[in-house]
């Protein structure tokens, strides 16, 4: 589980009003924007996650780190459509949100949508990708909507300098009828953050089984996290039953009482086939009043004495009268 603190920069210039992606650019960003902080917040929850625009009239900080989704939402309704981008003066603010992190032992990442075209030429980017590696700052690069060459071929150029950086992507996303979101979802960007990727493609060992199709239990984590952590919750409890079923199984192998042999190798039944007593009892039960008597007139209580002074008495009693 990866501590990062990541920024996620949006396109929201007027080529964000397309709707070539669905439901339009704009609104597959903010869609993608929950689907990653839902990621990283759930592979680990002291990972933070901050939220910046960057056209118009110049890149807006929208919310600094925070663990809150509800701020970033209040983000992403504020940001207005407008103007055109300024992707790297976006990514050196991002880059100065990180520095001054709270926590330091949080790994930086940077996460950019681009749907517009890119005004910096190429030897701007490369500088600028070059000064950001050296800070240890991880970007990926999410391109859609305008896929011209020289806007690729830039894009390409400042990832080539930043690779060196812990985990760096470029993912070019061409449109078609599935989610942005579903996109990303299967690109290395989210690839251990325990979101499963959609159905048909190839995803982590271990992820094949992975039931419901495109989602773990057929549940999207990114509309329904509750829903999906109880799901899997229920499923390791039921593993844990099973494993501890399979142990007690296992146990009942081993001999019972009815195997194991009496002290002294007395086998006879205390009760015979007349449901009479075994000889032994027998013995005891006749024996031991003989011997109760045999003791009692071998030493006479007190009580055995004044009975025969009494007996002994009687005679001369009836001479007498």
């Amino acid at each position: 589980m990866v501590l990062e603190a990541t920024m996620i920069v949006v396109d929201n210039s007027e080529s964000s009003r397309n709707g070539d992606y669905l439901p339009s650019r704009w609104e597959a960003q903010a869609d993608a924007v929950n689907l990653i902080f839902s990621a990283k917040t759930q592979s680990n929850p002291e990972s933070s996650v901050g939220l910046m625009n960057m056209a118009g009239k110049g890149p807006e900080m929208l919310v600094t780190l925070t663990t809150d989704f509800g701020k970033l939402l209040d983000g992403m309704h504020r940001t207005k459509i407008r103007g055109n981008t300024h992707l790297a003066t976006a990514i050196q603010i991002a880059g100065l949100a990180l520095k001054h992190r709270q926590n330091k032992s949080q790994r930086q990442r940077i996460i950019v949508f681009t749907c517009s075209p890119i005004d910096e030429d190429e030897k701007e980017l490369v500088k600028l990708a070059k000064k950001m590696r050296k800070t240890n700052v991880s970007i990926d690069f999410i391109a859609f909507g305008d896929l011209d060459p020289e806007n690729v071929k830039k894009l390409e150029a400042f990832n080539e300098s930043i690779k060196g950086g812990d985990g760096s992507h470029l993912e070019i996303i061409p449109p078609g009828p599935s989610l942005l979101s579903d996109h990303i979802i299967s690109t290395p960007i989210l690839a251990g953050e325990g979101v499963a990727p959609r159905g048909g493609e190839e995803g982590p060992p271990g992820d094949a089984d992975a039931g419901g199709g495109s989602f773990d239990f057929g549940v999207d984590p990114s509309t329904d996290p509750e829903l999906a952590l109880a799901l899997r919750m229920s499923m390791e409890e039921e593993k844990a039953r099973q494993e501890k079923d399979s142990n007690v199984g296992g146990d009942s192998n081993e001999p019972g009482l009815e195997g194991i042999p009496e002290e002294g190798g007395e086998t006879q039944p205390l009760l015979g086939a007349d449901a009479q007593g075994s000889g032994s009892v027998d013995a005891q039960v006749v024996t031991k009043p003989e011997e109760e008597e045999k003791k009692d007139k071998e030493h006479p209580t007190d009580l055995d004495k004044i009975e025969r002074k009494d007996d002994e008495r009687d005679p001369d009693s009836m001479d007498t009268a």
